[in-house]
């Protein structure tokens, strides 16, 4: 049994929980972050990889919310050049194109113009995405455009019936990484970061809470002079099981189901595809051979259930993608499935389409201090942590102030625009590497690549090679500083090499995690 004092613990190890212990730890403030799995091991791995202001939620009204985004968008971008970048996307314009009912938008039409029954024209659309051009101050990315569907190659995997879309941009990010990196950052400033390690009660002891902590060493009591609630879709069961407080605020579990199959286009350019039932789904280039389509919104009631996209949900997605695309995807062609639950803030909505995005964090100051938070969105996980502070930092007058915006994450110190050159270089310094190698391993470590190759001058300096470039030399990176303690810790959230391996390279990486 051991004991520790720390000024914040933080309960959950996703893009929120991490987000919120780096910010703290870079005002001077002792943390603890524990994590009862592993980091982003649940909505923070299940995300649609984007980061991006929220086109679809103008229909709804929520204009500060996508300004917000759109902000952050670019100061993101400049943030993490290496597991973030610009992407450019493809809007048909569907003819059976229609609003959700019950969005504002819809509802004025449908007063205003009844003669268009629900359906979503091509002016409402770009006055749209005028408005998300410059609702944000867009300084790095381009802006939209109109093309011809019959000339340009974006058309080319589109059936013919369309023959106009706009081009318009936002972000894709590594959605795993960027919480390991937060985590990461948070460690180099001092935080204490504890994977498989559950909070299993805390309680007031006058101005300090005093937790129960278990983990792969046994269990640990913890005096903390705050607490952060961020477990996300579990941030009710801390309340109640964990905190033992009441909360008025609530949270709405909604699953969001991808499905990954062989590569539908050449081009590099992503879909925005508008469905009959009102909703939207993404086509995005993935990992060089595969393309994502997602996502769904169905309900999830249960927490502890593992989210998995059913064949409901494979089904749904395979045909609105097949009413765009020329060649028909089919069920088997799917070659993997993941899902997240998004815990979104119980705003009453009718649907979990129309739920509110946006965070909501109440602060419990009854004693020492107690911050849930509930909601929240990749795109706005740095501003939700300083909002967070912004709460607890009058109980800690001593703590700095804000910081973290333009401070690159681990590896991330260099320009945009340089990611290529950087490919070159690494290349250079390391001879044995191909181009494709080089590119990975810049898109995951940035510049600290070459920390992770070391002093290797050939191939085999890196240890056993487990296939798809995966060598002994990252899976101990891995381990030993990005928390990793699995082989689905490795190839499913530290990377995406999984998908690029056998069973049975597969599970060579998991023995040598067991070893």
């Amino acid at each position: 049994m051991s004991e520790t004092t720390v000024d914040l613990l933080v309960i959950g190890g996703g893009v929120n929980g991490a987000g919120i212990a780096r910010d703290a730890a870079g005002r001077g403030l002792s943390v603890l972050l524990a994590e009862k799995g592993d980091l982003a091991s649940a909505t923070s791995s299940g995300s649609t990889k984007l980061f991006h202001g929220g086109l679809r939620y103008l229909e709804y009204g929520k204009v500060r919310l996508v300004r917000e985004s759109l902000i952050e968008r670019e100061v993101l971008l400049k943030a993490m050049p290496h597991i973030s970048w610009p992407m450019r996307f493809v809007l048909p314009l569907h003819p059976d194109m229609r609003f959700e009912g019950g969005t504002p938008i819809s509802r004025l039409l449908g007063v205003t113009m009844p003669w268009l029954r629900g359906r979503r024209p091509g002016w409402i659309i770009r006055l749209g995405l005028f408005l998300y051009d410059h609702l944000g101050g867009r300084k790095i990315l381009p802006g939209t455009r109109r093309i011809d569907l019959r000339k340009d190659a974006a058309g080319d995997p589109l059936r013919p019936v369309m023959t106009r879309a706009f081009e318009y941009s936002d972000c894709w990010v590594d959605d795993a990484r960027l919480v390991v990196l937060n985590a990461r950052d948070a460690a180099a400033r001092g935080a204490d970061i504890r994977v498989r390690s559950e909070v299993t009660d805390a309680r007031r002891e006058g101005d300090l809470w005093r937790v129960s902590l278990r983990g792969p060493q046994g269990t640990m009591d913890v005096t903390a002079r705050a607490l952060v609630n961020a477990a996300g879709p579990w941030v009710g069961e801390v309340i109640r099981d964990v905190v033992h407080t009441e909360s008025r605020e609530g949270v709405t579990l909604v699953r969001g189901s991808h499905i990954i199959v062989p590569r539908l286009y050449d081009h590099d350019r992503a879909y925005f595809l508008q469905g009959s039932d009102g909703r939207i789904i993404f086509a995005i280039p993935y990992e060089g051979k595969f393309t994502l389509i997602g996502t769904t919104d169905a309900p999830h009631e249960d927490p502890s259930e593992p989210p998995r996209c059913s064949d409901e949900e494979r089904d749904y997605l395979i045909a609105f993608a097949n009413r765009y695309f020329a060649k028909e995807i089919r069920a088997e062609d799917v070659v993997w499935t993941y899902s997240g639950v998004r815990p979104l803030y119980d705003d009453g909505a009718r649907s979990a389409s129309a739920a509110t995005r946006d965070y909501v964090l109440t602060l419990d100051a009854e004693g020492a201090p107690l911050l849930n938070v509930f909601g929240g969105k990749i795109t706005t996980y740095r501003r939700l942590a300083e909002a967070a502070l912004a709460k607890l930092t009058p109980h800690f007058p001593t703590a700095g102030g804000e910081w973290t915006a333009g401070v690159a994450l681990p590896g991330g110190d260099f320009d945009l625009g340089d990611k290529g050159a950087l490919i070159e270089e690494l290349c250079g310094d390391y001879p044995f590497i191909t181009g494709g190698w080089a590119g990975r391993l810049v898109r995951l470590y940035g510049r600290e690549a070459w920390d992770m190759l070391g002093d290797a001058t050939q191939r085999e300096d890196l240890g056993k090679d487990f296939g798809a470039t995966l060598t002994e030399a990252e899976l101990r990176w891995m381990r030993d500083r990005e928390y990793a303690r699995t082989g689905e810790d490795a190839l499913w959230r530290r990377s995406k090499l999984g998908l690029h391996m056998s069973a049975a390279q597969r599970a060579a990486v998991e023995a040598w995690f067991a070893d």
